[in-house]
């Protein structure tokens, strides 16, 4: 089993400081707006100009973002950091963040999708963080989402459990829950930034990956040793992931991978790229009961 215990942070409350980080892909500005909109109704947001530039695919240069980014850690009234979008560019940074211990990283880290590189590298510090929608996100889900991330952010209770669709391999797993979204996680294998998954229950969401791209990805995971070093699998939702008039599905190609690993897995969870993505933990123990297709966090995401 896992024995590395991962450090929560302290609970923010009404009206707290919080920044805005864009660590990775340039943005939509009205979508922005609408995210901004609900997180401003419970905190004081905080962002600096820099945050709408463009390079490229990227939100600005490395340099930029990696600045940005260390700000909002190191500032000690600062009390989360809620990426403005995922797509891709946060990976560029992790060679230069350093040891996340060094960054006063006691603090929520809110994002998903590419933001999954951050995750791993915090967990790989020791530190729990936070999967849930990014801003360009937040503002076009139903409010009980925003309502679930704040009782997170808030609460020294453990989360509402979750309950997915379907049973992919039956049986019962428990560990911190680590990983997130599929493609960016793959990526990380091998690196100085991947937590040691030994005991986990891994979670895994993605989109616009079609089912031999999910079949790549998913026999790196299994070449690299990763199902013989977890407990279970929770997947998330895999939006825009068929292939134009095929005769199988991607959740058929799925349930065939994970009966070959042999672990308890349930699918459907309403985490990932859809019209609801609700927000977990990461770095806390879980309890997957894959046959009931339930998901119990055992432990709070922030701490008094």
């Amino acid at each position: 089993m896992l024995n590395a215990s991962f450090e929560a942070p302290p609970a923010l409350r009404p009206g707290d400081r919080v920044a805005v980080v864009a660590p990775a892909s340039g943005f939509d500005r009205p979508a922005f707006e609408a995210g901004l909109a609900v997180l401003g109704a419970r905190y004081r947001v905080e962002y600096g100009e820099g945050l709408f530039e463009r390079q490229r695919y990227l939100a600005g240069a490395d340099e930029r973002r990696l600045r940005e980014l260390n700000a909002a850690f190191a500032d000690p009234d600062i009390r989360a950091v809620f990426c403005a979008r995922g797509g891709y560019g946060a990976t560029r940074l992790l060679a230069r963040l350093g040891s996340p211990g060094t960054h006063a990283a006691a603090k929520p880290l809110v994002g998903f999708s590419d933001i999954t590189s951050l995750h791993l590298w915090l967990q790989s510090g020791g530190y729990t963080s936070i999967h849930a929608p990014v801003l360009t996100q937040l503002g076009r889900l139903p409010p009980a989402t925003a309502a679930r991330l704040f009782a997170l952010l808030e609460s020294t209770a453990p989360a509402a459990p979750l309950t997915g669709s379907a049973t992919y391999g039956d049986g019962i797993a428990q560990g911190p829950l680590l990983g997130g979204n599929l493609s960016v996680f793959t990526r990380l294998l091998g690196t100085p930034f991947m937590p040691d998954l030994t005991g986990a229950v891994l979670l895994l969401e993605d989109l616009g990956e079609r089912p031999y791209r999910l079949d790549r990805m998913w026999t790196h995971l299994q070449l690299a040793g990763v199902f013989e070093r977890v407990a279970g699998l929770v997947l998330g939702q895999f939006i825009d992931c068929e292939e134009k008039d095929a005769p199988y599905s991607s959740a058929d190609v799925l349930r065939e991978l994970v009966a070959a690993t042999g672990l308890p897995c349930a699918a459907g969870f309403p985490i990932g790229h859809g019209e609801v993505n609700e927000p977990v933990p990461l770095g806390v123990r879980v309890r997957l009961d894959a046959g009931a297709r339930t998901l119990a966090f055992l432990e709070p995401a922030v701490k008094a």
